[in-house]
């Protein structure tokens, strides 16, 4: 079994962050909603409770018994978590007078304490809160102070329970890592032996315990996520993993017969499906981005549903979830989130399909899936491939999608990524993708007037997806791109480049 941090998330658009901060040092976590602790065994080291959009002197605000925790594991609050250990052992939280958003700076620092160790004097550190710490008992000692926060940080004497006022894993925080090794490894003891190759192979073991010589089913869609479940799969029950590559006719230029030959030159059992005219057919005359996503989730079921039936014996679907999809379908609340993005398939399938679901890399973000697959020798052309959505080219073309419009679509991307990776920019940026507008502007060609499609195109910079920032792009490789898609893509006469950033806009456009 494997070490690992607990962290109870109470809302904060900042918890996701801090699990990336402590997996970076080589720390195993795990998040979990604040009313679903789950058990807690020999391996969790240490406790972490996230911030809050809260306030903990709000009626109705996230309660948790952290006394479960204290005296018995390290334990360290983050802003609301911090001031909500302070609240609940006797101490004051009220408004702040001046409240802190940003950068601030740490006047003074207990360097002796474990927690503030190698934390330079004027440290720069993320402040995000309204409320502040203004009495603390007796039994709280302050470790860091800025100018107008006195209660910066502060230590429960004669425990391992630790609570600060600001954010040390949004980068603005300058030595936000050096407190967290800190906490993790000088105070909770863990080791850092959670790494790529020590992942593999323990999912590998557990797997082979798990299946048995039990046949398993999986969805490739040509991305990185599945590919390096099949890869996973495969080392743990070889032939037994049949895996099933369905052509949506969303993919993008020549996609389908390139991703399937390599899948085949690694010597996966894979089985290509033609299906583009059962998807058409059902999105025909669809507009809306909700029932689009439905109808292309729904056919790929049947399909696949057909596929697997043919396979004699199968007990088992695999599903090539990430820890994003995990996250962003559960609330702190308990129930399903907001529904941002229906396609997320977490840790179920349809009725009719009676299978059970095994899902490799449920624990894993994106870039550590990526380094994961590098661990397995995963070929560079699908491990370095851009992230591409489910439901593909469906959600890229806004309005009713067809198949004059996906050719349309096809032709332009393909140009627009051939470009970026022959300038060197395409693994400069973490996803790029062109978009079919619903609008016809007039250009003129020659010496006629047109009147014709728009695309934009869509370059941004991310790690895992959970925010993003639009890629500045040179003007000159825009202005080649645009005229090349003008020029040999029949159908466009307007190419606009989107700079919106995620948030508050997503990464697709439906």
């Amino acid at each position: 079994m494997q070490e690992k941090i607990l962290i109870l998330d109470f809302g904060s658009q900042y918890t996701q962050l801090i699990a990336r901060r402590v997996r970076e040092l080589n720390v195993y976590c795990e998040i979990h909603p604040f009313n679903k602790i789950p058990e807690i065994d020999e391996f969790t080291k240490g406790v972490i409770l996230s911030g809050s959009p809260s306030s903990v002197r709000q009626e109705g605000a996230p309660q948790v018994d952290f006394q479960q925790f204290h005296k018995k594991l390290p334990l360290l609050g983050v802003c609301y978590g911090a001031q909500y250990i302070a609240q609940h052992s006797g101490g004051q939280v009220v408004p702040s007078e001046i409240r802190e958003y940003g950068r601030a700076n740490l006047e003074y620092v207990h360097t002796n304490n474990a927690l503030m160790k190698d934390m330079p004097a004027h440290s720069q550190v993320w402040m995000s809160h309204g409320d502040t710490i203004k009495d603390i008992p007796a039994d709280f000692e302050i470790i860091a102070s800025t100018e107008s926060v006195k209660v910066a940080a502060y230590q429960i004497k004669g425990t391992q329970t630790y609570g600060i006022q600001f954010h040390p894993e949004v980068t603005h925080s300058t030595d936000g890592s050096q407190l967290l090794k800190n906490f993790l490894l000088d105070i909770c003891g863990c080791t850092q032996d959670w790494t790529p190759f020590a992942f593999a192979e323990e999912t590998i073991a557990a797997l082979k315990e798990q299946l048995n010589d039990d046949k398993v089913v999986l969805g490739l869609s040509g991305g990185v996520d599945s590919s390096v479940a099949a890869l996973i799969l495969h080392e743990a029950v070889g032939k037994n993993l049949h895996c099933v590559f369905v052509d949506n006719g969303l993919l993008r230029k020549h996609e389908f017969e390139s991703v399937l030959d390599s899948y085949k030159e690694l010597g996966l059992n894979v089985k290509g499906v033609d299906a583009k005219q059962k998807f058409y057919d059902a999105l025909a005359g669809l507009t809306d981005p909700e029932l689009k996503r439905k109808a292309i989730g729904r056919v790929f079921i049947e399909v696949f549903d057909e596929e697997a039936n043919q396979i004699s014996d199968v007990k088992w679907l695999a599903q090539g979830t990430i820890y994003p999809d995990v996250i962003e379908s559960v609330s702190v609340n308990g129930g399903p989130s907001a529904t941002i993005k229906s396609h997320h398939n977490v840790g179920g399938l349809p009725d009719f399909m009676k299978l059970k679901v095994v899902e490799p890399l449920k624990s894993l973000f994106k870039d550590e899936v990526r380094r994961v697959g590098k661990a397995l020798g995963l070929p560079a052309d699908i491990l370095n491939r851009h992230p591409f959505p489910g439901p593909g080219l469906g959600i890229r073309i806004l309005g009713d999608v067809t198949p004059e419009k996906v050719q349309i679509l096809q032709d332009a991307d393909y140009i627009y990524i051939k470009n970026l990776k022959e300038s060197g920019w395409y693994d400069k940026v973490w996803q790029a993708g062109t978009i079919y507008l619903p609008i016809q502007s007039v250009g003129v060609m020659g010496d006629e007037r047109t009147y014709e499609n728009v695309v934009a195109l869509r370059a941004v910079g991310s790690v895992d997806g959970m925010t993003a920032d639009w890629s500045h792009l040179p003007y000159e490789l825009l202005a080649k791109i645009s005229n090349e898609i003008i020029n040999n893509v029949k159908g466009i006469n307007r190419v606009v480049y989107d700079i919106s950033s995620k948030p508050p806009a997503t990464i697709e456009w439906e």
